[in-house]
């Protein structure tokens, strides 16, 4: 079984809220960019939090956007091993220093969880951290296949850390 890595994180320092997904999926990792599946309703949901579409922007552009919008993003998972693409066929995971990176942004309010598998994994290192928000999130990826406008309004909920 292959071993897999995520990707270094994609913060500014004065990030209000951090995404985390679990591990990049192969196509994001082909691709070395976040969110990189066509069918992957990332950007679309993350277009309604913050007010702009980021759907037709190329991924530089998005990234910038999502940083003007203080919004940062990394992954629970630093390292696993993992046959396709599929959050449970996740081994032997290693996890990112998320209380490290969430530590060194003062203007953090809140850590989202893009999934289960983000959350269960995310939210035991960041327990006891005060004074931030922990949010668990359906999952915008393909293989969760509810639909983004049953998503959207879970997603929508993140504005008020941001506002």
């Amino acid at each position: 079984m292959p071993e897999k890595r995520s990707f270094p994180p994609i913060v500014s320092p004065d990030a209000r809220l951090l995404l985390l997904g679990s591990l990049p999926g192969d196509r994001s990792l082909a691709a070395q960019r976040y969110y990189a599946h066509p069918q992957n309703q990332f950007w679309r949901l993350m277009s309604g939090v913050i007010g702009r579409d980021l759907v037709p922007l190329d991924y530089e552009a998005r990234l910038a956007v999502l940083g003007a919008a203080r919004v940062g993003l990394w992954d629970v998972v630093a390292s696993a091993r993992r046959e396709g693409s599929s959050d449970a066929a996740i081994r032997d995971h290693v996890g990112n220093d998320l209380p490290a990176l969430v530590a060194a942004l003062p203007d953090l309010r809140a850590v989202a969880f893009n999934g289960a598998t983000a959350f269960r994994h995310g939210s035991k290192q960041l327990e006891g951290v005060a004074g931030i928000a922990l949010v668990a999130l359906p999952s915008s990826s393909p293989l969760h296949t509810v639909g983004a406008a049953a998503k959207q309004p879970a997603w929508d909920a993140l504005r008020e850390f941001l506002e």
